[in-house]
């Protein structure tokens, strides 16, 4: 696979180039800010580009380089890297793309099989949300759910916060030891429950639900 790497701060820089490299991915450049980048990418295409998500042009320059690299590069890859989960940069995200995105915790792709099933998974397409993100969002006390979302079971949350995550239905299954049948079943009733009717495609309904939870949680921040 084709990864371009933006990130300011050097060291962590050389240790992900590293893995990369150790991952047998082909890294087409690095850079220490968004504007090199995007130069960059002009050049040299890429499957993937992994981003921090603070750093130069501005604070929150990788969140505005993605911006310009999805409109001139729409079917490449996004991994999005800082060192907190944050709702409102999750929500910033999904606005940039909801196919073959990721957010992840620097802390949490140190190894080389976290990293290489990040960036396979954002190249098939699924997004790829930090599990403690999506965890501490589904997790909150039911008196804090805004909207259709507090009709949701218990079991139907630990569904829709797997699906959050960019889990299949098979990886839902083995994470709750249900049978995938189980799980087709728990989506249907979240799709009916959060007003998401089968006149789009199965994935878009996907997403709709996770975007759907998710900013009801903003809502009652």
């Amino acid at each position: 696979m084709r990864v371009a790497l933006a990130e300011d701060g050097a060291l962590f820089r050389e240790g992900l180039l590293m893995l990369l490299e150790a991952a047998g991915h082909e890294v087409v450049g690095s850079t220490a800010d968004g504007d090199s980048l995007v130069k960059l990418l002009a050049e040299e295409p890429a499957d993937i580009a992994i981003l921090d998500i603070r750093m130069p042009p501005e604070p929150d320059g990788g969140l505005v380089t993605a911006e310009r690299l999805r409109a001139a590069h729409p079917d490449m890859g996004l991994l999005f890297l800082s060192h907190y989960a944050e709702s409102h940069y999750l929500m910033r995200i999904l606005q940039i793309g909801t196919e073959a995105v990721g957010y992840r915790l620097k802390e949490k792709v140190g190894s080389v099989d976290v990293l290489s099933d990040t960036l396979t998974r954002i190249s098939s397409g699924e997004i790829v949300i930090e599990p403690v993100l999506a965890r501490r969002l589904v997790e909150r006390p039911r008196g804090e759910r805004k909207g259709t979302v507090s009709t949701l079971s218990e079991r139907e949350l630990d569904v829709l916060r797997l699906m959050a995550e960019g889990r299949s239905n098979n990886g839902i299954a083995g994470q709750l030891f249900v049978t995938a049948k189980a799980v087709e079943k728990h989506i249907a009733s979240i799709f009916g429950k959060l007003n998401l009717h089968p006149d789009t495609t199965e994935h878009h309904r996907r997403v709709l639900a996770v975007l759907t939870y998710l900013r009801s949680q903003r809502d009652g921040e």
